[in-house]
Parts: structure tokens; sequence; C-alpha cells
């Protein structure tokens, strides 16, 4: 084995390999804040997603020319990175065939995703899908698009395990406003924002369970947004909690102001990076055998951790060590 196999092609053999999407999706329902948001993109680097928002963007009766508008994005130079997706309408409403309709086949070569809300089950996110591929298939778009699902409704936790596990799920968001509401009154308004939505037993439950069956699935946890919109360190705390105490590794973003202290909550420790990069190195040296390092064992497994490690720190834009970028983040 050559001592300069990249990891991507050494730790993962066999394995679905682990998405390696931005830390934050930032929402936008008007084509103004879907521009304004790419003009940002742009400044700051793919540091963010963009979903364009064709459920809660879209006027009633208006919902085609809203999809068409989207498309018009999607496809537009400001467009620079490749990281816009859009979310369609629920499976309830009458629309959301026709979204995929005119979207797939307007822009399927250049959206990064497709999100599908309040699906009730399992079938319901399997039926998109289907719907999605096939598509997909007759536009000859060439490949799959990506699938975020939604979950935020009894019946979409009740299955998370089985949504997460679909062929082409890359995240499972959980929708905290829906899911408090379909509760009846049961969970008190202040469950929708901190601290009591990091405290209320059922919504903790939500929370636990979409990110334990999201990584048990190989797919990404996004968290839900925060309320607060104007306080940077009430926004990077939020984010803080959904990382370290829930294990997201992406959050929404619904304002601008959201999305660095977001970024920066979601980025690793430094020191475990540079720790990262001297262990990944010194195992392609060893051509990814058992090495020691700082008087301790590394292998496989712990190459794995260092290296999604090193990969979220890019991500959040962080400054690597010469040597992980001059070994692994070249090309």
């Amino acid at each position: 084995m050559s001592s300069a196999q990249h990891p991507r092609d050494v730790l993962f053999a066999g394995e679905k390999p682990f998405p390696a999407l931005p830390a934050v999706d930032h929402y936008a329902g008007s084509e103004k804040l879907m521009r304004k948001a790419l003009a940002l993109q742009n400044e700051l680097g793919p540091l963010f997603d963009l979903t364009c928002d064709c459920e809660d963007g879209a006027r009633a009766g208006a919902e085609a020319e809203h999809a068409q508008m989207v498309v018009d994005v999607v496809n537009g130079a400001d467009n620079r990175h490749g990281r816009v997706g859009v979310r369609i309408h629920d499976i309830t409403h009458p629309h959301w065939l026709a979204d995929l309709e005119i979207l797939v086949p307007g822009a399927g070569r250049r959206l990064a995703f497709v999100t599908l809300p309040k699906v009730r089950s399992a079938a319901d996110a399997a039926e998109q899908i289907g719907a999605l591929r096939r598509i997909e298939a007759a536009a000859g778009i060439g490949r799959a698009l990506p699938v975020h699902v939604l979950i935020e409704t009894h019946g979409a936790l009740r299955e998370v395990w089985q949504i997460g596990a679909l062929d082409g799920v890359e995240s499972l968001d959980f929708g905290l406003m829906d899911f408090v509401s379909a509760h009846h009154g049961a969970i008190p308004g202040a469950a929708m924002k901190s601290p009591g939505q990091f405290e209320h037993p059922l919504v903790v439950r939500a929370k636990v369970e979409i990110a334990a069956a999201a990584l048990g699935c190989g797919v990404v946890p996004a968290h839900n947004v925060t309320t607060e919109l104007k306080d940077p360190a009430v926004i990077r705390a939020d984010a803080q909690r959904a990382r370290r105490e829930f294990g997201y590794l992406r959050m929404w973003s619904i304002h601008p102001n959201q999305i660095l202290p977001i970024v920066e909550a979601m980025r690793p420790d430094f020191s475990e990076v540079e720790d990262a990069a001297a262990i990944l190195g010194a195992a392609q040296d060893g051509a990814w055998g058992p090495i020691q390092h700082a008087g301790r064992l590394h292998d496989r497994a712990s190459y794995r951790y260092y290296w999604e490690l090193l990969q979220r720190a890019r991500q959040t834009g962080m400054d690597l060590p010469d040597q992980a970028v001059q070994r692994f983040f070249k090309d």
C-alpha cells in the first residue's frame, strides 16, 4: 500500500462516506433575500448552504411562479459555489409534485439538495424521493440529488430511523416550531426558544432521537433555528449547546446575523485540529498502520475520527496547518 494514499480512499473502503456539509443551512423565501444570501456566500466562501424556500416562501396561487424564480436563482451567475438547495411543499400540499417538475428539469444539474418538509412517515419520504428520482431520470439529470428530510411530526419522529436509512437521504433536520405546535398546547411556547428548547423533556427526547438516528444512519443531523436574531452571544450559545450536548453538526439560520455565530460555534477546537493534522500525517507516512503519537496508540478508528474533524474544520473556514493542506486538500 502506498504511503501517499489519501484518507478518503483508505479509511472508508466499502462504507458509505459521511456527508461533508457546511455547518449552516440558511433559509430564504424571497428573491431579494436569496440574492442577498448569495452575495454573502460569495463574500465569505461556502461556509453555509442556502436553501431557497418554496414551502413558506411562495404566495398561495403563485407556487409555479415562485418555483421558476428559484430555478433562475439557482442557475444564475451568483451561484458560484454550487451550494444552493431548495425546500419543496409538503406531501399534503397539491403543488409538491409540480415543484419537482419545475425545479428538477430547470435547475437539477446545479441544485445541491432537495428538502422534504412535514413528512408523516418513512412512506411519505419514500414516495417523494421516488418521484424525485423519476423526474431526474426523465430530465436526464445524470445524478441523484441528495435529500434532506424535516422531522417535525409525531409520525416522522416515530419512524426517524427508517427515514434516515432511505437511499439518498443526506440530512435529518429538526423542525422545532411545528413539532411543538403538533402537541396541541401540551408543550409550552417557552420550549420554542432557549433555554426551554434544551430542557423540556419532550423536546429533548426528539432532539436526541433525531441526532442518534441521523448519526446511526450515516447522515448529518441538522438543528432547528434559534429565534434570537440580533445578539450573537445568544445565537452562538444555542449553537454550542446543539453541537456539544446534542451532537448536531449543522444548524439552520433564518437571518444573516445568525450565520457566523453558528459557524464559530460549530468549529472544532484548534488544538484538536493540530493533533488531527499531525496524527493523520504520521499515519499516511506509515501506510495507515497503527502509530504512536504523544504516547498514545492510534489506528484506523481514530484516523476516521480525525479525518472527519479536519473536514469539519475546513468547512467552517478554519486555517488548517500547512502540512494538512498540502497532504489532503491540495486539489
